[in-house]
Formats: C-alpha cells, structure tokens, sequence
C-alpha cells in the first residue's frame, strides 16, 4: 500500500520538497519492486525511491503550520557557538543536519550560520551551506504556511536583522 499519492509534496532529505509524479514498478535482480519518482521542486531533479525505503532515506510530510512556527522559534533562539570549532568540523556536523532531513536541525544550522555571519565573512563553503539551509527551509515553510517564499525570506531577514 502507498503512503504517498501522484501529486503529493514530501520532503527528501537534502535535497528539500519535491512532488511525486508517479509509482511505479520495475524488475529489478529478478524481483518486483515498487518506486515513487519524484521531481525535486527547487532543481527539477528526479528522484527514485523504493516505496519499502521511504522511513529508511528519511523522506516525509511537509511540517504543517505549528511546525513550521515552531522553526520560527529555533531561529530566534541564540545559542553561544563554540569558537575553537575548525571550519571542516563545523562543515561536517551542518552537512549531518541537513542529511537528517528534519526541519529543525535545518533551521539550526540556518541560525547558526547567520549568527556567525554577523560575527565574521563567511567562507565560500559556508555562504554556499547557508544558501541551501535557506533554500530547503523557504519552500518547505512557504508550503506549510500557505505564503510566498519572498514572504517566508522577509521573515528570516526580520528573525536576523539584514
């Protein structure tokens, strides 16, 4: 039984909010296996994901509005970063978040780029990081909220006065 329908939105992890545009099922080493295809919104990438795998690549629901208002939350919260984390550490514990595929461990990592942006000029690395923090956030909220993505950014530049 599918979980999900054709014309759904899910999230996948790192990759943010894409559409399932259809189920289907191919032979694959002699078996019969059943695959959603989705095509991730933001790059129009299409993803193939066995139906039986869905919880094991983390892919999901969009979070529904009090979700979303609780990453509002996240945002807002200052957390004291440590300074003696090397960039590569901090790199590889964003990227760990962001493979989660939850929206929360996203807005953090978002919070804490942006708070280390106002200290320092980030890295290439890292405006590029933040960039995709950004990006899965904006589209998974806007959807969630029911409001533009120029709305959800608004809020973001509000929570980070730039």
């Amino acid at each position: 039984m599918a979980k999900y329908n054709v014309g759904d939105k899910v999230v996948y992890p790192a990759h943010g909010v894409a559409e399932v545009m259809s189920i289907e099922s191919r032979s694959i080493g002699g078996s019969q296996q059943t695959f959603y295809v989705l095509n991730v919104l933001d790059n129009g990438m299409r993803v193939m994901v066995p139906t039986a795998n869905v919880d094991q690549v983390g892919m999901r629901d969009i979070v529904s509005s009090d979700e979303a208002d609780r990453v509002f939350e996240v945002l807002k919260k200052r957390e004291k970063m440590a300074e003696s984390t090397t960039w590569n550490r901090r790199h590889r514990e964003y990227m760990e978040k962001i493979k989660t595929g939850s929206v929360f461990e996203v807005a953090k990592v978002l919070r804490d780029l942006y708070v280390l942006k106002s200290d320092k000029e980030l890295s290439f690395g890292e405006r590029k990081m933040l960039d995709t923090a950004k990006s899965l956030l904006v589209r998974e909220i806007s959807l969630s909220k029911g409001i533009t993505q120029e709305e959800v950014e608004t809020k973001f530049r509000t929570i980070f006065r730039c």
